[in-house]
C-alpha cells in the first residue's frame, strides 16, 4: 500500500450500515405514526416471501473493554438480566399488535454488549417467547455474538437446539500487552476450547472478530494472532479497524494514551499484513472488513450477488424489514429508520408501559433510496451501475466527478454506466461510498462525526 494513498485518503468517514447515516437523519421527517405506517406497509408486502429480521441488543457486560464502541451497561449483577428479557418480550408484543399476520422470522442476531452474559435458560426464555406468536421462515439464519470467557457448552447447546447455527467470538488480539491495554484478557486456550466445542455441536458458521490498530499493537502481534487463528480456521473472519471515537464514547475509549495508538501508516501496514496472511490461508475478502472461506454461506451469497448489509452487518440475504429490539437498537422498514432510547431504564420504562421506546428516526426520500442502493452495491459487490434510469439522480455527474482521483490512483474502473472497485481500491471502499453521500457533501462537517477510514 503506497504511503501517499494512505495520507491522501485517511479522513473521517461513515461505515455505512445505513444511508443516510445516523448523524444525518432528519428528525423533522419522522414521527411515530409515520413509522407505524411504513412498518405495516413493508410487513404486509414482504413477510410472506422474505420474512423479517430481528436484531436483539443485549447490553450487559461484566467489565469494560476500553476499545469498545458499543452501547453497553457494565454490571456484575446477574439479577438485571431477567427483567430485561421481560422488557424485550414486551417490546416484541407491541410490534406484534401491528402485524396483520403471523411474522415469519428469517434472521435473528443477538448482539451487545455480551449476549453470553445471560444464562442459557434466560436466552431460551427469550427465544421461545419470540416464537409464541411467530414462526421460523423456511430459510432461517440465526446467529449470536459471544465472549469466549463467558460462553459455556450449555450456551452453545441451548442456542443450537433453538435453531442457531452461526456464532461470532470476539477475539480482537492475542498479544498480552494489547489485551491489557484494552482490558480484554482471554487466552488462546479459551478461544480454542469454545471454537472446537461449537464445531463439535454442529455450528456451520463460526466467526472470529479480529481488530487491527489497537493501542500498543505491533506488526508481529497481528501476525502472531493470525498464526494462532490458522490453527482453528474459523469459517469467517471480521478483520476490523479499531474506531477511535472518544468524542462519542467518552471515557471508555480513553483507557490508554493517544500515543499508544499506531500511526495511520503503521495501521495500514497491520491491515495489509493481516489481509495477506488471511488470503494465504484461503480466506476471500467478501466485503468491508469481512473475509470468509469459500465453503461459508456468506461467501456463497457474495458470489450469487445476494450479500446484504444492514445494522446487523453483512447478511446472507435481504429482508426489507428489520426490527431492532432492546435499548439503542435500530429498526429499518426500508422506507424509514427508527432508533430506541439508549439507557436500560428509559427503554424498560417505555415498553413496560406499552409504548414504543423510539426516540429518533428518519423517513427516506426517493432520492435517499436510490443513493442507498448504490452504496449497498458498492459495499456488497464492490460495483454499482446506473444503466437503469431508476438508479440515476440529478447529482450523479457531480458524484462521479469526485471519483476522478480514485480512478487515476487505480482504485476503481469506470465505464459509461457503471464502476467497479479494484482489489487495490477495496481498503478505500468507505471513501468511494462517500462520493455518493449527498448529505456529507452538503454538510461539510466541522467537527468529528466518524472514525478515520484507515
Amino acid at each position: 500500500m503506497e504511503i501517499d494513498l494512505i495520507t491522501k485518503y485517511n479522513i473521517p468517514g461513515p461505515r455505512y450500515t445505513s444511508y443516510p447515516t445516523v448523524p444525518y437523519w432528519n428528525p423533522a421527517s419522522f414521527d411515530l405514526s409515520q413509522w407505524k405506517t411504513q412498518l405495516i406497509k413493508t410487513f404486509n408486502k414482504t413477510n410472506a416471501t422474505e420474512g423479517i429480521s430481528l436484531y436483539i441488543h443485549l447490553p450487559f457486560c461484566k467489565q469494560l473493554c476500553t476499545f469498545c464502541g458499543c452501547h453497553k451497561r457494565i454490571t456484575q449483577r446477574q439479577e438485571v438480566a431477567s427483567p430485561y428479557i421481560d422488557s424485550l418480550l414486551n417490546e416484541w408484543a407491541i410490534y406484534r399488535e401491528l402485524f396483520t399476520a403471523i411474522p415469519l422470522i428469517k434472521e435473528i442476531h443477538l448482539g451487545g454488549g455480551t449476549p453470553t452474559f445471560f444464562t442459557p435458560s434466560q436466552l431460551e426464555r427469550l427465544i421461545l417467547g419470540l416464537f409464541k406468536k411467530a414462526k421460523k421462515h423456511p430459510n432461517f439464519h440465526f446467529g449470536f455474538e459471544a465472549h469466549p470467557n463467558t460462553t459455556s457448552a450449555a450456551h452453545l447447546k441451548t442456542l443450537y437446539r433453538l435453531g442457531f447455527r452461526r456464532v461470532s467470538f470476539g477475539v480482537q488480539c492475542y498479544a498480552p500487552h494489547v489485551q491489557k491495554a484494552i482490558n480484554r484478557k482471554q487466552t488462546f486456550t479459551t478461544v480454542k476450547s469454545v471454537t472446537k466445542a461449537a464445531r463439535a455441536i454442529g455450528y456451520t458458521s463460526i466467526s472470529h472478530d479480529l481488530v487491527f490498530g489497537l493501542p500498543k499493537q505491533r506488526l508481529e502481534d497481528v501476525q502472531a494472532t493470525i498464526e494462532k487463528t490458522k490453527q482453528l480456521l474459523p469459517d469467517r473472519i471480521a478483520f476490523y479497524s479499531y474506531a477511535h471515537v472518544p468524542w462519542i464514547k467518552g471515557l471508555g475509549q480513553r483507557g490508554f494514551m493517544e500515543a499508544d495508538l499506531p500511526s495511520a501508516t503503521e495501521k495500514r501496514d497491520l491491515y495489509q499484513s493481516g489481509k495477506a496472511a488471511l488470503e494465504q490461508l484461503g480466506y476471500v475478502e467478501i466485503g468491508m472488513d469481512h473475509f470468509a472461506l469459500p465453503t461459508d454461506a456468506l461467501y456463497k451469497a457474495m458470489k450469487r450477488k445476494e450479500l446484504h448489509r444492514n445494522f446487523m452487518g453483512y447478511t446472507e440475504g435481504k429482508t426489507a424489514l428489520l426490527v431492532g429490539l432492546g435499548m439503542s437498537a435500530i429498526s429499518d422498514s426500508w422506507g424509514a429508520f427508527a432508533q430506541n432510547v439508549k439507557t436500560v431504564k428509559d427503554y424498560s420504562d417505555a415498553v413496560d408501559q406499552g409504548k414504543f421506546p423510539i426516540f429518533r428516526g428518519h423517513v427516506l426520500s426517493e432520492l435517499d433510496k436510490v443513493i442507498r442502493q448504490h452504496i449497498l452495491h458498492l459495499m456488497c459487490r464492490f460495483e454499482t451501475s446506473w444503466e437503469n434510469p431508476a438508479m440515476q439522480f440529478p447529482e450523479l455527474d457531480t458524484c462521479l466527478q469526485s471519483l476522478t482521483e480514485f480512478q487515476k490512483d487505480g482504485l476503481l474502473e469506470r465505464w459509461e454506466n457503471g464502476l467497479k472497485v479494484t482489489p487495490k481500491g477495496r481498503p478505500f471502499i468507505r471513501n468511494i461510498c462517500m462520493a455518493f453521500d449527498l448529505y456529507l457533501h452538503r454538510s461539510h462537517p466541522q467537527k468529528s462525526l466518524f472514525s478515520m477510514t484507515i
